[in-house]
């Protein structure tokens, strides 16, 4: 469906500029916007990531990654084509990049994956997924028992307008919200989505801001201020890094992570995950899971609370009290096998534990 975009402005000449990401895009009639799939029609930006879904599934919360938001439920997640970003290494470039790339997202894409994704970048872009209302949405997540709407797999942002209005009504529902998100959205939009939105994990991709030019053409500094505004707002905010061998794992910019994570809130989860070759970044091997403990070991001297090892089974997944250190949810792959935090609290100390428990 093809509908009016939120937060932009009609500039002079029939131009407008988008004002969901910080890309601030600046569309001349008849063109789209970097994530392919916002138009200038005659002055007037529409998207066409409306309640075309090419991706839905119910996944384990665990699974997003959250650790610390309604531990052992169920999230029903869902995706249009799209993404603000073009990173090399994407680990869901089928359907991310479908716009971009003309890559079939049948093969490899989670959940739905149909229709053709051949149109170049200039052309619409509909047909491209299963119609799913809000409305629908709601419904079957409320039916398959979930207690939460992820809105992943590619990146919320591009699809503003229809995570908007299903988190409204998820939120009118008793189901919780979150974006699984790159963090390159604007204050605006934050602040619009705030009302609904419950929590983000957060793509911190790197902390060199030629890194992100280079791999993901975009910017460091509004990932930035995007995580210290989503916590300042209350929205729950877990990090995650993906560790790439030679790309952002020295001990410098892992520290840097760390120490800037800690700054925000020292009790923010940091996610440190396994890389595995994909898209066009093939060269580089997986990341060697010493190279993951030597992140989380970085991760505990900077403060932080909560350091969990990502995408290696029974490595580093465990949440212990930041007090008493004893394990309170132990986990096997995205499966919850034990959870003894009572109250929101350490049942050995009653040291609080920070998150969404209930």
């Amino acid at each position: 469906m093809i509908k009016e975009a939120m937060l932009f402005k009609a500039l002079e000449g029939g131009r407008t500029v988008c004002a969901l990401c910080s890309h601030r895009c600046d569309i001349a009639p008849g063109k789209f916007g970097v994530c392919g799939v916002r138009e200038n029609r005659g002055g007037r930006l529409m998207t066409h990531a409306y309640g075309e879904v090419i991706a839905a599934h119910v996944d384990p919360i665990e699974k997003k990654p959250f650790f610390h938001f309604l531990p052992d439920t169920t999230s029903f997640s869902i995706a249009t084509i799209g993404c603000n970003f073009r990173c090399s290494f994407c680990q869901n470039w089928q359907i991310s990049q479908a716009a971009k790339t003309g890559h079939s997202t049948a093969a490899g894409a989670p959940g739905i994956a149909r229709g053709s994704t051949s149109a170049a970048k200039a052309r619409p872009l509909t047909g491209r997924g299963e119609e799913l209302s809000p409305e629908d949405a709601v419904r079957i997540a409320l039916d398959r028992g979930c207690r939460s709407i992820s809105y992943t797999y590619t990146e919320p942002t591009v699809f503003f307008e229809y995570a908007y209005d299903t988190a409204k009504l998820a939120r009118e529902s008793g189901l919780a919200n979150t974006f699984v998100t790159n963090g390159f959205m604007t204050a605006e939009a934050l602040e619009t989505i705030r009302p609904y939105l419950d929590a983000a994990n957060v793509d911190l991709k790197a902390f060199r801001d030629e890194t992100y030019k280079k791999v993901c053409q975009a910017r460091l500094g509004p990932v930035l201020d995007s995580i210290r505004l989503m916590h300042d707002l209350g929205i729950w905010v877990e990090v995650t890094t993906l560790v790439v061998p030679g790309l952002n794992d020295g001990d410098a910019e892992l520290g840097d992570m760390a120490r800037f994570i800690a700054g925000v809130d020292p009790d923010i989860p940091w996610h440190i995950s396994r890389f595995h070759p994909d898209y066009n970044y093939t060269d580089a091997e997986p990341t060697p899971v010493e190279t993951l403990r030597r992140a989380f070991a970085i991760g505990q001297r900077a403060d932080l609370r909560y350091v969990y090892i990502g995408n290696v089974s029974g490595e580093g997944d465990t949440t212990r009290c930041p007090h008493c250190f004893r394990p309170l949810i132990q986990r096997r792959g995205f499966r919850v096998e034990e959870n003894r935090v009572r109250d929101g609290a350490c049942p050995y100390c009653r040291t609080p534990i920070a998150g969404l428990f209930q």
